[in-house]
């Protein structure tokens, strides 16, 4: 659900929901960007609506739809990662996406759904969360977490 001001389709759009990527601090730029293009994937088919309706040029080519709100792609250290995810996980209120240090070496779907269920949830070796839920929700579990520069 978002709110605009009736009349104005050029009026900021407020979110009732928020998402935001968290990145553990210490990652290559290559794997940032890997891990963000992963979980975001997660986060585009979490809900219905979540992305819009297709582009179109003024060509008539159409392109792929996207994300229908702003991401916010966040860093912090390893126990702060994983204090989000377990707060996160605890809400039913809350999508939430991992990607763990373990899917940099593998090469398919299957082989990162067994990488991650060989380990608990406790021992995750996080690299990223994604999280979508209602605004200040999100805000407090990733309370502490900095905007990526």
């Amino acid at each position: 659900m978002t709110h605009t001001a009736p009349g104005d389709p050029t009026a900021p759009v407020r979110f009732d929901t928020k998402v935001v990527v968290v990145l553990n601090q210490d990652l290559a730029a290559w794997q940032e960007l890997n891990v963000t293009a992963f979980l975001m994937s997660g986060i585009a088919v979490s809900a219905p609506g979540t992305t819009g309706s297709p582009y179109i040029d003024a060509d008539g080519t159409t392109y792929l739809p996207m994300l229908r709100q702003p991401v916010l792609v966040m860093t912090t250290d390893v126990a702060s990662l994983r204090s989000a995810r377990a707060k996160a996980a605890a809400r039913d209120d809350i999508a939430l996406a991992i990607y763990t240090r373990e899917l940099f070496a593998t090469g398919h779907d299957e082989a990162n759904r067994a990488a991650v269920a060989a380990v608990g949830a406790d021992h995750l070796d996080l690299a990223g969360v994604a999280l979508r839920g209602p605004r200040n929700a999100v805000d407090r579990i990733v309370k502490g977490a900095r905007m990526h520069d």
